[in-house]
């Protein structure tokens, strides 16, 4: 597997997990155990991949503004996700404050995987792929061990 499929594997969990928090109401268990599950897999995912896969983009000249747009782009979760966190869960303000997150990371994993990934294919060989998966495994375990 290579760092592509393995990033792709977490965005399809972070959509599926964002689709199930919408479907709940209230200050809810259902609602407090995806957004913790939530926090801690886009937490883990984005430290993990700033530390292996958008290190090794930001060392080719032509992928440093994509690899600094998308790290902005993890900031902007974190600080929506530390607002949430503050926030009563059972208010209209929650949701609505969710769905922007939601709707932000959609976004986030899709400009990933229509433009990032094919430019990164271009500048990142096969075999280093393959290493940066594994690289990526290792820092997220260490994420979410240290969470």
């Amino acid at each position: 597997m290579d760092i592509y499929e393995r990033l792709i594997q977490d965005h399809e969990k972070q959509r599926r997990l964002c689709a199930e928090l919408m479907k709940t109401s209230g200050d809810s268990a259902e609602r407090r155990k995806l957004f913790a599950e939530l926090c801690e897999e886009v937490e883990s995912h984005a430290a993990a991949e700033e530390q292996s896969f958008y290190a090794a983009l930001i060392e080719k000249a032509d992928g440093q503004d994509k690899a600094r747009h998308s790290v902005a782009e993890h900031k902007e979760a974190s600080d929506l996700i530390e607002e949430l966190q503050a926030m009563d869960m059972g208010t209209g303000a929650w949701i609505q404050k969710f769905e922007k997150l939601k709707e932000d990371l959609v976004h986030h994993v899709d400009e990933e995987e229509e433009e990032v990934f094919p430019l990164a294919k271009k500048l990142i060989d096969a075999q280093r792929a393959e290493n940066l998966a594994d690289k990526f495994e290792e820092r997220k375990a260490a994420e979410r061990k240290a969470a």
